[in-house]
């Protein structure tokens, strides 16, 4: 983690602790919790979220009136094709320059970049080598990106999964620097019916009982969910509440268990934090960080005998857990690349901010296990097109509570760089907005039946 980043971090969470409605971790509570506690306009903000507002783009690729051979594009990754995230954005890349007619010789790579000042001097190098659209795929990278945007007003920088853009382009300093994310909730949330079936199917056959499994409940009789996450950030906390509302909506009775391992790749990490969760009796591994640490923990659990199944992200995990992986969410990045290259070919300035979910088919699960059960493809394809529709929200309101309470107000983001959480109230029609304001998730609240070991 960057200097940078780290007090970023510092600051938020500081600052969530006196005006957003989230719990930051474990027994910690803010000072102002929110829900019921204490009305936004007490703090002198709209109640109402005005969804005009909203800076996020969330459309498909503009038609291409431009030249592809006039773009040069320079990548700086966080890992190489050997991790499945990097690998993810590799893929959506070359699959986006190859629809749009971009040569292979017009991208420029740069693999295991640290999330240090090596970042300035790799964008620095792909901008003297002719690049003018420079991407970068992780959340370390965001500041220095910043600062090699200011330096070249003639090129466009995208920091992918950042969150510096929407204040940067309110303090109307520069042009040039844009973030972008998908609306992988969605999915998340889907992955966790998925898992929510398996569950369902388990107990009907008597192969999940209290009496039999009494390690697999919690003295309330709730199914124990694990998951293994990178960091605390907001980014995680939005996904694994997404994945543990999927499960809910087909068994209400679960209770999930979340063990950070403080990178975003650590195969022995990973692993282990699994063989913990495995370990407190919990059924279900879910995971987002980037290895196969953990459904390879789940694999060998279940080859020994022990009722646990995974679920993975980025890439399908059924190479490494053939028995115990049911599906991975995913994002399919090449719906965004093919976007932003063909808004620079076409000479024009990216957005601010960029997300979509399955309304432009920029998310996904990946291909079904072959543990799930039997009816998992037709009642995913139900879910999806509700989603996709508009039909169902992740973040319903009335589906969750946030200490025994429904929550009726939160704040999403920090819309002028101060570091304080401005933006008009993102709840609204009955849900929490991900996304709306900015497009790094947002949703950073410890919700009942959620529990963080470290």
């Amino acid at each position: 983690m960057t200097k940078q980043t780290a007090l970023r971090i510092v600051a938020l969470f500081l600052l969530a602790f006196l005006v957003f409605s989230a719990a930051a971790c474990g027994e910690k509570e803010p000072a102002e919790s929110g829900g019921e506690d204490k009305e936004p306009a007490s703090f002198g903000w709209s109640k109402t979220l005005d969804l005009a507002q909203s800076d996020v783009h969330r459309g498909l690729a503009p038609e291409l009136t431009g030249d592809p051979a006039s773009l040069k594009i320079g990548v700086i990754l966080i890992g190489d094709e050997s991790e499945g995230y990097t690998k993810a954005h590799i893929d959506g890349i070359n699959n986006a320059a190859e629809k749009l007619g971009i040569a292979p010789g017009q991208i420029i790579w740069k693999s295991k970049v640290p999330e240090n000042d090596d970042a300035v001097a790799a964008a620095d190098q792909l901008y003297a080598e002719g690049c003018r659209l420079i991407i970068s795929n992780s959340y370390g990278y965001q500041d220095y990106m910043l600062e090699a945007a200011r330096k070249h007003s003639d090129a466009q920088y995208i920091a992918m999964t950042g969150d510096l853009a929407a204040g940067v382009a309110a303090q109307g300093e520069i042009e040039n620097y844009a973030n972008a994310f998908t609306d992988v909730y969605q999915s998340r949330f889907v992955s966790g019916a998925v898992a929510g079936l398996k569950l369902n199917e388990l107990l009907a056959d008597g192969a999940l009982t209290k009496e039999n499994n009494p390690n697999n409940f919690d003295a309330d009789g709730n199914i124990k969910i694990g998951y293994v996450g990178a960091y605390n950030y907001a980014e995680v906390i939005s996904g694994f509440t997404a994945v543990f509302l999927g499960i809910k909506s087909v068994v209400p009775n679960v209770t999930m268990e979340v063990y950070y391992t403080n990178s975003w790749f650590d195969f022995d990490a990973e692993k282990a934090a699994a063989e913990n969760l495995i370990d407190r009796g919990c059924v279900i591994i879910c995971q987002h960080a980037d290895s196969a640490g953990a459904p390879t923990a789940a694999e060998i659990a279940n080859n020994a005998g022990k009722t646990v199944y995974s679920v993975g992200y980025n890439v399908s995990m059924l190479s490494s857990a053939e028995h115990a992986s049911l599906t991975s969410a995913t994002n399919v990045w090449e719906v965004y690349y093919e976007f932003a290259f063909a808004t620079v070919i076409n000479g024009d300035k990216l957005p601010t901010n960029w997300s979509g979910g399955y309304d432009v088919g920029a998310v996904a699960i990946t291909e079904l296990g072959a543990s799930c059960s039997p009816d998992t493809a037709s009642y995913v394809k139900d879910l999806e097109s509700k989603l996709k529709k508009g039909e169902l929200q992740v973040f319903d309101t009335s589906k969750f509570t946030y200490k025994g309470k429904t929550l009726t107000w939160a704040y999403a983001t920090d819309t002028d760089g101060n570091f304080v959480y401005d933006a008009n109230n993102v709840i609204s029609d009955g849900y929490f907005h991900e996304s709306y304001v900015q497009s790094a998730p947002a949703f950073n609240i410890i919700i009942d039946g959620i529990k963080e070991l470290n």
